[in-house]
């Protein structure tokens, strides 16, 4: 059996928080039970079950704990009953401070969810005021705590650095109380300014200013921000993190298995609004519009609306753009098993240049980026565009 991970899309918050453009939006009681009734149809109705096996589960959002307690517990009562899961798959479930009690978290592992992701962002109140989070540090810790003795021994914690009014000593300070709490897993980002969020319209200027090199009132500088992402590295690794992807941290044998699936371009299966899939080098999306999603998966209808057939090349800037990503990079002899061709016929000048920059390393058949490269990770990547002319 081919293995399939399996996303499963949450859309519902308490509120929009100021920076997030993801599908997400409030809804009462009766419309969340709805969605969950029409997911679990759509699961229904995937074909080929008997042909895959399940390594890990994702509920993303949205924020999937806000889902009344049993509802995760009949998502993935549904998914059992269309796939087969491995014995050892990973389950996460995404959860905002302040939207699980105990109750909540024992019923998640009484269904066999064994991974939690808290999205923190800061352990400052201020901070967490600007960005519009509907938590305090002290809901974080009360959460953190419950999922403890729930007996979660799993658990990452999401963090976001570059904010307004952000320092780098309240960057520190916020990454000194998370060490403290000893997570498995911290997935650190930079705030990216993103349109049709409030922050767009708040500091759209001033990040353009700033990624100009100017000089900025409200963010920090590109000098501060690069000094926060400096400071990530050096501290997460003196406590035993080990960076295995240009945003994520894990403990030895801890790293997050579905996301590793995603940067392996491994198949996944996404159910929900808006939700993607890869599958047998097709990429599809389900419709974002909830009233046609609804509509469709209560008749039976497939929710899929995009889908796009990835060709050679186009397969070949996934494999490098995704695999450059993990710090263990790109496998010359993977590339070579998967198109049948090198990855020197194929990108040669490309490593060549990138390697007398500085920003590729080549060392026992991998290619990896350098500590420089990482920095300056988008430029990279850009140059394995391969140009159809």
């Amino acid at each position: 059996m081919k293995e399939l991970e399996i996303y499963v899309h949450i859309p519902f918050c308490v509120r929009k928080c100021n920076y997030c453009d993801f599908l997400s939006f409030a809804a009462d009681d009766r419309v969340k039970r709805r969605y969950t009734d029409s997911l679990i149809r759509e699961i229904g109705q995937f074909k080929d079950r008997g042909n895959y096996a399940v390594p890990s589960v994702f509920f993303g959002g949205g924020t999937p704990s806000i889902l009344p307690a049993g509802e995760i517990g009949r998502i993935l009562d549904a998914l059992r009953e269309t796939f087969v899961f491995l014995p050892d798959a990973e389950i996460t479930v995404e959860c905002n401070p302040g939207t699980v009690e105990r109750e909540k978290l024992q019923l998640y592992r009484k269904k066999g969810v064994n991974r939690l992701s808290f999205g923190l962002q800061s352990a400052d109140n201020k901070e967490l005021r600007t960005l519009g989070r509907i938590h305090t540090w002290e809901n974080f810790l009360e959460s953190y705590g419950l999922a403890r003795e729930s007996g979660f021994d799993n658990i990452n914690i999401d963090l976001m650095s570059a904010l307004p009014g952000q320092s780098v000593k309240s960057w520190e300070t916020t990454l000194k109380k998370v060490l403290e709490l000893d997570p498995e897993h911290i997935s650190a980002y930079s705030l990216i300014i993103e349109e049709g969020t409030l922050f767009y319209d708040l500091y759209a200027k001033e990040d353009e200013k700033r990624r100009r090199g100017e000089e900025g009132l409200l963010l920090p500088s590109e000098e501060e921000e690069r000094r926060m992402y400096e400071l990530t590295e050096q501290m997460l690794a003196i406590r035993g993190y080990r960076r295995y992807e240009i945003s994520n941290y894990a403990k030895e044998g801890r790293q997050c298995l579905h996301n590793r699936g995603y940067w392996q371009r491994k198949m996944y299966r996404g159910f929900g609004l808006g939700a993607a899939s890869f599958m047998e080098e097709r990429r599809f999306k389900n419709t974002e519009d909830p009233e046609e999603y609804v509509r469709r998966a209560e008749h039976g209808e497939s929710c899929a609306e995009a889908e796009e057939k990835l060709d050679r090349s186009e397969q070949m800037e996934e494999f490098m753009f995704l695999g450059l990503r993990m710090t263990e990079g790109v496998r010359e002899d993977a590339f070579a098993a998967y198109f049948a061709v090198t990855v020197e016929e194929v990108y040669g000048d490309v490593l060549k240049k990138l390697e007398k920059d500085g920003l590729l390393k080549r060392e026992n058949g991998q290619i990896c980026l350098t500590a420089y490269g990482t920095d300056i990770s988008n430029y990279v990547l850009a140059q394995f565009l391969l140009d159809e002319s």
